[in-house]
C-alpha cells in the first residue's frame, strides 16, 4: 500500500536539500517554486512517515502480545491509529486542484440594483476581509471605485497566506467557490416605503500569478506588442494627486480583449504594476480553465462551481437566511456569515467538489 509515495519522499528530500542551499535564494522565482512544492508535499511525507512508524510499532506489539496482555491492548490502539493514518493519507493523495495552495485576487463588481448593489458589494468585501483575518491571511486592496453612498462600484483585492502552506490551507482552496453572482434581498437604505428589493453583485476569484509563473506562454502573452496601455486622470476621492495628474492606467490585452484599470496609487508606474498583477492572474486562470475544460468535463457536469456567470448564493436579510444554490446549503445565520463565519458554507462546497473529483477519477480508471 502507498508504494508510489516513496517517489514523493525522494522528491521532498531533494527539495529539502535545495532549500538548505543559500544560493537558491539568489533566484527569487525559483525559491518560490521550490518553497511552494515543499509545502505541498510536507503533509503527505509527514503522514506517510507516521503511517510507517505505526505499522512497525504494530508488528512489534503483536509479536509480544501473546506473552504480555498489555501489549495486546497497545496493539489494538496502534491498529486504530494506523487505520486513522491510512484514511488521512488517502485523503491527502486524492485528486485535487493543483492551485489549492495559491493566494488569490478577488474582484467584486456591483451589478443590478444601483446604489444598493454597490452597498452590498461593500458588505461582501468586509465579509471576505473578516474571513481572511479569521484564517490568519493578509488582505490588500489593489484598486477600488467607490459609489456616492460609500459602497463599491468595483474593487480588486489580494488575499494571501503568510508564507508557504500546504494545499489544504491555501486561500484558493477555500475561496475558489466564491466566483459568481451573489444575490441580496433586503430593504435598501434609499427605500422610503419599506419594500424589499433584490440586487446582485458579481464576484470573480482567480489564483494569483507571480513572476515565477511567467513561463513561455505567459511571457508571450504579456509581450508589449500584445498590450495597449492608456493613462487617464483618476476619479473619485483620494489624495492630492487624484484628479490633478494622469496617473490612472488602463491595460488592454489585445489578443483576448481583457481590460484592467487601476487608479489607487499615486504614480503611473505603480498603477501599471498593479494592473499587470491582475492581468497576469486572469491570463493564468484562463489557461487553467481551458485545461480543465479539456480534462474535466465529467466533473464539471457534477459540480456547478466552474460557471462563474450563474447565480450561486442568496442573502435574505428579512429572514437572516443564506442559501447556496449549488449544494443546497441553507442556514439562518446571515449576520454571522457577513461577520466572516463562512466555514460551514465553504465546507459544504469543498465536500461536494471532493466527491465529484473522486467520482470523476473513478470513472476514468
Amino acid at each position: 500500500m502507498f508504494e508510489n509515495v516513496s517517489s514523493l519522499v525522494d522528491e521532498y528530500s531533494a527539495l529539502e536539500q535545495q532549500m538548505a542551499d543559500p544560493s537558491l535564494h539568489n533566484d527569487h522565482n525559483k525559491a518560490k517554486r521550490v518553497g511552494r512544492r515543499y509545502a505541498e508535499l510536507g503533509p503527505v511525507v509527514s503522514t506517510y512517515r507516521e503511517w510507517l512508524t505505526a505499522g512497525e510499532d504494530l508488528e512489534t506489539a503483536l509479536e509480544f502480545a501473546e506473552e504480555d496482555p498489555s501489549m495486546a491492548e497497545e496493539a489494538d490502539a496502534l491498529e486504530r491509529t494506523r487505520e486513522d493514518l491510512t484514511a488521512k493519507l488517502e485523503e491527502l493523495l486524492a485528486p485535487r486542484d493543483p492551485n489549492d495552495a495559491r493566494d488569490v485576487i478577488l474582484e467584486v463588481k456591483a451589478g443590478a440594483g444601483g446604489d444598493e448593489s454597490a452597498l452590498f458589494a461593500a458588505d461582501l468585501v468586509r465579509m471576505y476581509e473578516a474571513y481572511a483575518t479569521k484564517n490568519g491571511w493578509s488582505t490588500e486592496i489593489i484598486t477600488e471605485t467607490e459609489s456616492d453612498l460609500g459602497g463599491y462600484k468595483d474593487l480588486a483585492m489580494s488575499i494571501r497566506t503568510r508564507g508557504n502552506v500546504g494545499p489544504a490551507e491555501g486561500v484558493w482552496a477555500h475561496l475558489k467557490y466564491e466566483g459568481g453572482v451573489h444575490r441580496v434581498q433586503r430593504v435598501p437604505v434609499t427605500e422610503s416605503q419599506g419594500r424589499i428589493h433584490t440586487s446582485a453583485v458579481g464576484v470573480l476569484v482567480v489564483p494569483e500569478a507571480d513572476e515565477a509563473d511567467e513561463d513561455e506562454f505567459l511571457a508571450e502573452q504579456l509581450h508589449p506588442n500584445n498590450l495597449r496601455i492608456d493613462v487617464y486622470r483618476s476619479s473619485g476621492p483620494g489624495g492630492q494627486s487624484v484628479n490633478t495628474t494622469d496617473s490612472a492606467v488602463r491595460v488592454t490585452h489585445l489578443p483576448t480583449g481583457l481590460v484592467v484599470s487601476c487608479q489607487n496609487e499615486k504614480s503611473q508606474l505603480q498603477n501599471k504594476e498593479q494592473a499587470m498583477r491582475i492581468l497576469r492572474s486572469r491570463l493564468l486562470d484562463a489557461v487553467h480553465a481551458e485545461q480543465e475544460a479539456e480534462a474535466s468535463a465529467t466533473r464539471r457536469s457534477q459540480v456547478r462551481t466552474v460557471d462563474r456567470s450563474e447565480r450561486i448564493r442568496t442573502y435574505n436579510f428579512p429572514e437572516n437566511r443564506i442559501a447556496d444554490h449549488r449544494t443546497g446549503y441553507k442556514a439562518n445565520n446571515l449576520d454571522q456569515v457577513l461577520n466572516g463565519e463562512l466555514d460551514p458554507v465553504v465546507k459544504s462546497l469543498m465536500d461536494a467538489d471532493r466527491e465529484a473529483m473522486l467520482a470523476a477519477a473513478g470513472s476514468n480508471e
